[in-house]
């Protein structure tokens, strides 16, 4: 279990990850089980055999409690967030670790952090693919030298150091989230673009630590062209609007709700 008694999820986004799915779930060494309670696996109603192939995987997993659902809709990676900070709440989760579940990312980056407690001395603890310690095998040069653009802009404009505008490594402290905001950010991938900005005008304390992300047989949901457009509109929106940007959003989009597909308690 956690030190100081934290309570930590680990949830898992999947969308078409079923060549994926089983490779994540067997990063989960048995000896990390002292710091993750429960390993979530969120399927955002995958055409393909992912949640098939996630129970199967989480079959192997009998030192953690591993629990296998899938949302009511498809609620895109936005959604699934949010699908996972109520479970976090409703049962009585400290802290919420994200890892995609198409193999770009590895729990084994945050574990010494885990352990360590460093993940404390702020409320979210977000994994960042642009430090200079962090490495990018196979990430495609234009994708990097876009980031880094936004990550610039909006450092300028923010006044906070900005690495990563949404990785898909981060650690949540779910007493600091607060739902009258993050359900009102889109349901889409810019989901964490709207999240760093409540980061950052909400004056909510938060660091980034390095990681390994890799390209290798994944399916990238994000589009360049429509990425891109929506960050200028938001960076157009920082410049004219400020912090009132995040009040202007519309009401949520969903319910967000998902049903158990699996369950088992550790042995």
């Amino acid at each position: 279990m956690a030190g100081l008694k934290d309570k930590i999820l680990v949830f898992i986004t999947c969308y078409n990850c079923e060549k994926q799915i089983p490779r994540v779930l067997a990063q989960f060494k048995p000896e990390y089980a002292d710091v993750i309670d429960e390993i979530l696996v969120i399927d955002n109603r995958s055409p393909d055999g992912t949640r098939e192939a996630a129970t199967a995987a989480a079959k192997n997993l009998p030192q953690y409690k591993v629990t296998v659902v899938q949302n009511d809709i498809n609620v895109n990676l936005g959604g699934s967030h949010k699908v996972a900070f109520d479970y976090a709440a409703r049962n009585g989760y400290d802290y919420a670790v994200i890892l995609h579940g198409d193999d770009q990312g590895r729990i084994d980056d945050v574990i010494p952090h885990l352990r360590s407690g460093a993940y404390r001395n702020v409320e979210f603890f977000m994994g960042a693919r642009f430090l200079p310690a962090s490495k990018t095998p196979g990430y495609s040069p234009i994708r990097i030298i876009g980031n880094w653009v936004f990550n610039i802009l909006f450092t300028v404009l923010s006044g906070r150091m900005i690495y990563d505008l949404g990785s898909g490594l981060n650690v949540f402290k779910i007493s600091a989230l607060d739902k009258n905001y993050y359900l009102r950010f889109p349901d889409r991938l810019t989901f964490n673009f709207y999240f760093t900005l409540w980061l950052i005008y909400a004056r909510k304390s938060f660091t980034f630590f390095p990681l390994v992300w890799r390209e290798e047989d994944q399916v990238s949901n994000a589009r360049l062209t429509s990425i891109g457009m929506t960050l200028l509109k938001l960076v157009w929106q920082m410049l004219t609007k400020g912090k009132k940007l995040l009040g202007d959003l519309p009401p949520p989009e969903h319910t967000y709700t998902s049903t158990t597909i699996y369950q088992h308690e550790r042995t």
